[in-house]
């Protein structure tokens, strides 16, 4: 009897680990989400409303496929607005007539991308996300250089504090700009599509789900799935944060502690003691799973892994499963 009882104050500890350890992360989520949107708002607001502007006055609106977008055009953009800056610099040759084609407004837009001429020799970019195509957030990022011939550096933008934009402006954006807002634009598409697919399934199945946690950019993710004689747990990591499938996955299926499925007969929780010391106590792999969350978005790999994990479990704890 003071076995069970142990046991079972060994499952309350535990619990109530977890319970306070979920609150900690939910706080921390909650706190996290607020810092960034309030120390994004003043920018995103202000920068919409120049993209806004920008394209209400645009007299031209060209969308670019291929090899359209290349590092040509956006000399010309570059090229652009340094000239429109310099002669509203200098008042005294204001009653010299720009080339006609200076008076036009062009934005220009590459897929889910739009790059405007802003004023101050700006070039901006406007990000639109979409997942299941539905339109997401809205980013902007907008790059200056101080003359035609110098290199362009990131002004400002609304790009989330914990993605590498920096990282990218220093590897990338001096040697090839256009790469540069490619890879952005994939960084973060790529994030609002793995937040978007936790979503989802916390949505869809977060009654059946237990301890999800993840990092910011949800290039880790974790969860449990609690059956009744086993806990599956399933653990995601992407190599890269422009990635949308993970490329390491691990999907275990962990027998549940004895007390819990017999608290009630001393007897019966020694001899699953017992048990639990023997081949059973080891984990199991559940290489369908993990090959579902290779190819699949998570909630179409999630609805996999549980259509099929009764036979999966049969199949390597048939004593228990059985009857």
């Amino acid at each position: 009897m003071g076995e069970v009882n142990f046991m079972q104050e060994e499952d309350v500890r535990l619990e109530t680990t977890r319970a306070r350890f979920s609150n900690v992360l939910r706080r921390h989520a909650e706190l996290t989400e607020r810092l960034s949107r309030d120390s994004d708002k003043t920018i995103f607001e202000r920068l919409q409303k120049e993209f806004e502007a920008a394209r209400a006055a645009q007299t031209q609106e060209v969308s670019l496929d291929g090899e359209q977008w290349n590092d040509g055009l956006l000399a010309t953009i570059r090229e652009r607005v340094h000239m429109e800056a310099e002669r509203k610099a200098m008042p005294g040759d204001a009653d010299i007539m720009p080339p006609p084609h200076f008076h036009e407004k062009i934005t220009y837009k590459v897929g889910t991308k739009v790059l405007c001429c802003l004023e101050g020799a700006r070039i901006g970019i406007q990000y639109e996300t979409s997942f299941a195509g539905e339109p997401c957030e809205i980013y902007h990022c907008v790059l200056e250089s101080k003359s035609f011939l110098e290199k362009m550096t990131v002004l400002e933008h609304t790009v989330p504090f914990f993605l590498p934009i920096r990282e990218a402006e220093n590897d990338l954006l001096s040697s090839n700009a256009m790469k540069f807002i490619d890879h952005v634009g994939d960084l973060l598409q790529a994030y609002v599509d793995r937040r978007e697919q936790v979503r989802l399934i916390k949505e869809l199945y977060g009654n059946q789900i237990k301890e999800l946690y993840h990092s910011l950019p949800y290039h880790m993710i974790e969860f449990v799935l609690d059956d009744f004689n086993c806990k599956v747990t399933v653990s995601l990591r992407y190599a890269e944060l422009v990635c949308v499938v993970p490329t390491r996955v691990s999907v275990l299926a962990w027998p549940m502690h004895q007390s819990k499925k017999a608290s009630n007969s001393a007897a019966t929780v020694a001899r699953k003691g017992n048990e639990t010391s023997g081949s059973h106590s080891i984990p199991a792999r559940l290489s369908y799973a993990e090959e579902a969350l290779r190819t699949m978005s998570l909630p179409e790999a999630y609805a996999e892994i549980v259509l099929n994990l009764s036979q999966a479990l049969e199949q390597i704890y048939p004593k228990e499963n059985s009857p």
